[in-house]
């Protein structure tokens, strides 16, 4: 019998008529032949509620007492719901996380699954039973009761759909499923039909606000099919399924993030371990880096910039302090009232002319761009953020994703192909013990591979006026020049000069030198500089957005080998460092080695 997971959030469920419509669907899916494991979010503002309750008693409350105390409105909504399946006639049975066996570390109020039992669940599905989990919580090694943290009971529904080999695993949310953009900033945004892990994973993380990246990550690296639906309608949702077929649009969405600020180290010395000094100190304190851009240094100094969100500047400062005290060299300087605003599509991974298309768009609407990052799928830029809405508006319009047509993915077909009614208990037994097996400390980083690219040279234009038009300008005349480009890392200087490089297959670098070289005289001071030769390093993994220490990890490895790093590029699933040609191979064997891949 096939099975299937059903996350409902918190206004899913957030009164008694809510929570009835949400058990009558349970139950239609149950009568449709399935098993059901329900997921369910605390009602509506009750997280809201508590958090107040414990700031009249303290400022200060203990991350334990929060875990003790937040856990409850989970277990409040799991018993009403199991009395509404009760009236409905349907047996059914609620579960707290800790009862389940959800089993994690110790990181109060942001912790992390080591493992989830399935006895208990199986037992109760096997015997007819709906059987409904309180999401967002787990217990530890010592029976302390845990939380998940942001979108943790996405994370406990894609974990448990994981360790179950659910057929399906559905989130029901209060919009019609994954949109181009924002509906509120965007009104023609429509509705996207099917959509990769990957383009998933840059919009969630990028505040498509529909999933969150942690719940993604489980999905892609346990394949888990997913669904988001809407609750309050019969409509089939957005599929996330495994990959696309060769007809994907170039991009898909725009995502942005409004709060954002820039933190920049500049005059650090341009030497190897400087890069792993710093990452390390941010992962001390748990902070999850954003964009990462070094440009190319010069003169013996580098200048490395990150964002993050606006509520981990001061403790992003901090770090920052005692990476410059430690290292013994630089200064601090950072940027608010900022905003991040991205493409997404796999569509971008085999057309060229891309980042082209869209700086034209930005340049038209007289919107500047400072910091910017490019991945295969996504291309980033930093914009102020009175401009951000703005951009998005013009940059979808620009792209035509009201008029984005859907397009055919290959998926496992699991529900399809389900579990026969035939199969043994002891036959299931023995598959969830071999999933249960893989499933080992379950969110730990998942680094698959470590890719090396000597064929491309670089490209740095230095002291580029902070002009809209600029980036434009460049990059259509290499583009309509037919020039492939890679990577793009743009920085700021010290008089906010914008101080670009960009990567080009090395049977291009003359025709790209030959292209911009006649642009200088536009642009006053700036300088073309080039190196024929380069070695392009990615660590490619699932959990690199929602982890603190892959970067850290990467750059500590090629610091113990002595070598230094020019650039530095992200996104939700590489990190990207170039390095000296004949330095490539030496730090490709020294990652393979860090990441036990060799």
């Amino acid at each position: 019998m096939s099975l299937i997971v059903q996350k409902f959030g918190g206004t899913s469920v957030a009164d008694t008529s809510k929570i009835v419509a949400a058990a009558r669907r349970a139950t239609e899916t149950q009568q449709a032949g399935h098993q059901v494991v329900m997921v369910v979010s605390a009602r509506g503002k009750k997280t809201d509620e508590l958090v107040g309750l414990a700031a009249e008693i303290t400022d200060h409350p203990t991350p334990r007492e929060m875990d003790m105390l937040l856990s409850t409105g989970e277990q409040e909504s799991v018993a009403l719901m199991a009395m509404a399946l009760h009236k409905l006639g349907v047996e059914a049975i609620s579960l707290t996380g800790s009862q389940i066996g959800v089993v994690t570390d110790s990181s109060h109020t942001k912790a992390r699954i080591i493992s989830i039992s399935t006895e208990r669940m199986r037992s109760a599905l096997n015997a007819g039973k709906i059987v409904i989990a309180a999401g967002f919580q787990g217990r530890d090694k010592d029976w302390n009761i845990t939380t998940l943290g942001r979108g943790g009971s996405d994370t406990t529904a894609t974990a448990l759909a994981a360790v179950l080999d659910a057929d399906m695993c559905e989130i029901y949310t209060d919009v019609e499923g994954v949109f181009t953009t924002d509906p509120r900033i965007v009104p023609e945004a429509h509705k996207i039909d099917s959509i990769s892990y990957d383009e998933m994973l840059e919009l969630a993380s990028l505040g498509a606000g529909v999933m969150h990246s942690r719940s993604i990550e489980f999905a892609k690296k346990y394949k888990v099919p997913l669904k988001v639906r809407p609750s309050f309608s019969d409509g089939e949702g957005t599929l996330i399924a495994v990959q696309p077929l060769a007809d994907a649009p170039v991009v898909t969405g725009v995502a942005f993030v409004r709060d954002e600020v820039r933190v920049s180290l500049t005059d650090i010395p341009d030497e190897p371990g400087i890069m792993g000094s710093i990452f390390t100190r941010m992962a001390e304190r748990k902070i999850c880096l954003d964009m990462i851009v070094q440009d190319v240094g010069t003169a013996g100094l580098a200048r490395v910039s990150f964002t993050v969100p606006q509520s981990d500047l001061a403790e992003t400062l901090t770090a920052a302090t005692e990476a410059i005290e430690a290292i013994g060299a630089g200064k601090i300087q950072h940027g608010t009232n900022l905003s991040k605003v991205s493409i997404v599509g796999c569509g971008m991974r085999n057309n060229y002319g891309v980042a082209s298309r869209m700086f034209a768009i930005l340049a038209e609407a007289d919107i500047n761009v400072g910091m910017i990052t490019t991945s295969e799928i996504k291309l980033t830029v930093l914009v102020n953020r009175d401009q951000c809405e703005k951009a998005v508006q013009v940059i979808h319009d620009g792209f035509e994703l009201d008029q984005l047509s859907s397009y055919a993915f290959a998926t496992n077909e699991k529900l399809s192909n389900g579990k026969q009614t035939g199969e043994s208990a002891q036959e299931l037994t023995s598959l969830e013990q071999d999933i249960i097996n893989q499933l080992s400390h379950m969110e730990d980083i998942v680094v698959s591979e470590v890719l090396l690219d000597q064929s491309q040279s670089r490209v740095t234009v230095r002291n580029l006026p902070d002009n809209p038009g600029i980036c434009s300008r460049l990059f259509s005349v290499v583009a309509e020049g037919g020039v492939s480009v890679d990577m793009i890392v743009q920085n700021m200087g010290e008089d906010e000069q914008a101080h670009l490089s960009f990567t080009v297959p090395r049977t291009s670098l003359e025709k790209s030198l030959g292209l911009v070289t006649p642009l200088l005289e536009e642009w006053g001071e700036a300088e073309l500089s080039h190196e024929a030769e380069i070695a392009k390093l990615s660590v490619v993994g699932i959990g690199l957005r929602s982890h603190t220490g892959v970067g850290q990890s990467m750059f500590s490895a090629l610091a113990e080998l002595g070598i230094n790093i020019q650039m530095i590029n992200t996104s939700e699933t590489r990190i990207s460092a170039v390095v000296d040609h004949e330095q490539g191979e030496p730090a490709y064997r020294g990652l393979l080695q860090k990441f036990h891949l060799g």
